[in-house]
């Protein structure tokens, strides 16, 4: 079985996956000063056709060892999530045929908590796994009803399952 370490969450190692900010410590534009800022604008999510917007929980316990052995990818939208209160371990993989899964290149990223996430449509990834913590509570914000009706979900076959383990690569 193939072992993957973690990447730390940088711009520009993300930058083909999405886009990214915090939340919990947030910079860039802002209006108004303390007692209330407003950062505006920090990370921007595609809705493809759709013109609502859904809020979603996923809830991620800890499994352990780390096995990555589920990819999902949505066709016309972006996904975006927010890992409220634990950091997270999430996979990605570049975009490319539907039912071609590009296993060689999947990266592991920490998130760290508070982090706003923003996957590209294509882009390969599925719920990933709580770091340092038992559980992690994700907010999902998709188009109402993606599950259903874009939301390509696919097992990886048992030779092509990645470990991940707890070693840092840049």
């Amino acid at each position: 079985m193939r072992k993957v370490g973690i990447r730390r969450l940088t711009k520009e190692a993300f930058a083909r996956y999405g886009t990214f900010a915090s939340i919990l410590e947030p910079q860039g534009d802002k209006l108004g000063e303390p007692p209330v800022e407003f950062y505006r604008d920090m990370v921007q999510q595609s809705l493809g056709c759709a013109t609502q917007v859904s809020y979603s929980a996923c809830v991620v316990e800890a499994r352990n060892p780390r096995i990555i052995d589920t990819v999902e990818h949505h066709d016309y939208c972006h996904e975006t999530i927010i890992c409220l209160d634990g950091d997270y371990l999430m996979h990605v993989a570049p975009a490319c045929g539907k039912d071609e899964v590009p296993y060689d290149n999947i990266e592991v990223f920490l998130l760290p908590r508070g982090t706003v996430i923003n996957v590209k449509a294509g882009v390969w990834h599925a719920a990933g796994f709580p770091y340092k913590c038992d559980k992690v509570h994700i907010l999902c914000a998709l188009p109402e009803r993606t599950y259903a009706t874009d939301c390509h979900v696919l097992s990886i076959p048992e030779e092509h399952r990645i470990e991940v383990v707890e070693e840092f690569i840049d």
